[in-house]
């Protein structure tokens, strides 16, 4: 799915003879095989009222992609929206009412139809979107990309939420994917970030580096960060990178003065469980 949609990106950017063209392309097919598509397309249901003995429950928001829904966790106290809501009720002490929009294979343009899905009298405290991947592997323009994110994050701060945006992981990271098409991709995926970071900053939104904060491990320990399709984050990949989400999201709420250094969000390079 999105090794292919790489290839192009890669083709697209460097690739200038024939030669380099089809070794690209026998590249992009040794990694299809090893990747597949084990999780299909359904992430855990996770929405629902967390810690609910907490009472006056707070809303919580994740709108974006595979990984702001969770594929590729086993249990949905593991989806990114289970971390995050756990660890947002432990730290404000309230309960915490998880909605998720974020849709399989979403790209930035596809964040619209999400929040108009929504009803119209939803008001989250907070929301957290997590997109990019796939507008890299498709194509999209990155300037095209973060028009569309920096609209999303607008909309949402008219709904009155606080939003926090987990700019595009670094594929990079991907090491089923050979050189030189793994380069291109980081390349790509880090040239898209920095545009979402600008985008999300100038429409009154908070800003996440997970290229910087959550990538080192995933290139690390990737047998422990990534799940069975070694694509999407596990379980505790999800805890992560709602761990590195989650000091953004305090601040945004208010209740938090400093968001912790990137140095501090990776502490020891080891993940623990």
């Amino acid at each position: 799915m999105a090794v292919s949609a790489v290839l192009t990106v890669a083709v697209g950017a460097v690739a200038t003879s024939y030669g380099a063209r089809e070794l690209l392309h026998r590249q992009a097919a040794v990694a299809r095989r090893i990747i597949g598509k084990p999780l299909g397309e359904s992430p855990p249901a996770a929405d629902r009222v967390w810690k609910s003995a907490y009472g006056d429950p707070l809303d919580l928001l994740l709108v974006g992609d595979s990984i702001a829904a969770g594929l590729g966790a086993e249990r949905r106290k593991d989806t990114l929206g289970g971390r995050l809501a756990k660890g947002l009720a432990r730290s404000t002490g309230r309960a915490v009412r998880l909605r998720t929009a974020a849709v399989v294979g979403s790209e930035s343009s596809m964040l619209a139809a999400q929040l108009a899905g929504l009803p119209p009298d939803y008001r989250p405290a907070v929301a957290v979107v997590v997109v990019g991947g796939n507008d890299v592997t498709h194509r999209v323009p990155v300037a095209e990309a973060a028009r569309d994110l920096e609209s999303a994050v607008r909309a949402l701060r008219e709904r009155g939420a606080e939003v926090v945006v987990g700019t595009c992981p670094d594929l990079g990271a991907l090491r089923p994917v050979p050189q030189p098409l793994r380069a291109l991709g980081s390349r790509a995926s880090r040239q898209l970030a920095a545009a979402q970071a600008a985008a999300t900053l100038r429409a009154g939104g908070h800003v996440v580096s997970l290229a910087r904060v959550v990538g080192p491990f995933f290139i690390s320990h990737p047998d422990e960060m990534f799940s069975l399709d070694r694509f999407h984050p596990s379980g505790l990949g999800y805890r992560r990178t709602a761990a590195a989400l989650l000091p953004s999201v305090l601040a945004a709420l208010g209740l938090e003065d400093a968001v912790p250094s990137d140095l501090d969000l990776l502490g020891d390079a080891a993940p623990t469980g």
